[in-house]
């Protein structure tokens, strides 16, 4: 099984700076409690001085978080407020048949409205959800 952790890095930003990156590893660990065999990738392991790379870089780098994010078979995206990177990143897993899993108060937002399988609007119920076995629910046969 394998998870993509997507969600915001930049948001709305001016600036090179990041919004908190803390949320990843509580994904992760919600994750591999229930799937401890599941890979998991997170874009900011990756590349976390990703926000500071020059333009080449910075957009072989994208490239490659969208080509990942299309080869998961979850992707949890975490959005307290809009991304147009996880946005895409979505996008990309929805379209190669990922199942989505989004953490967001923005439930009436279309991309995580249209293109995830189930919303929460907290990490508490996206941890309750995982913990019961939700996963089994979304997968084929399942």
């Amino acid at each position: 099984m394998r998870f993509f952790i997507g969600g915001i890095m930049q948001g709305s930003r001016q600036d090179d700076d990041i919004c908190g990156q803390d949320y990843r590893t509580t994904i992760r660990e919600i994750i591999l409690r229930e799937y401890p065999e599941a890979e998991v990738v997170c874009p900011f392991e990756l590349y976390p001085d990703s926000p500071h790379y020059g333009p080449e870089e910075g957009k072989r780098t994208f490239l490659d978080l969208i080509d990942r994010a299309k080869e998961a078979d979850f992707l949890v995206a975490y959005l307290p407020e809009a991304s147009m990177g996880t946005a895409i990143e979505m996008w990309q897993a929805y379209r190669a048949g990922a199942r989505i899993l989004s953490i967001s108060p923005m439930a009436e937002n279309w991309v995580i409205k249209f293109l995830s399988d189930q919303v929460f609007p907290t990490m508490e119920e996206f941890a309750q959800y995982i913990g019961s076995g939700g996963l089994k629910r979304l997968s084929p046969g399942g």
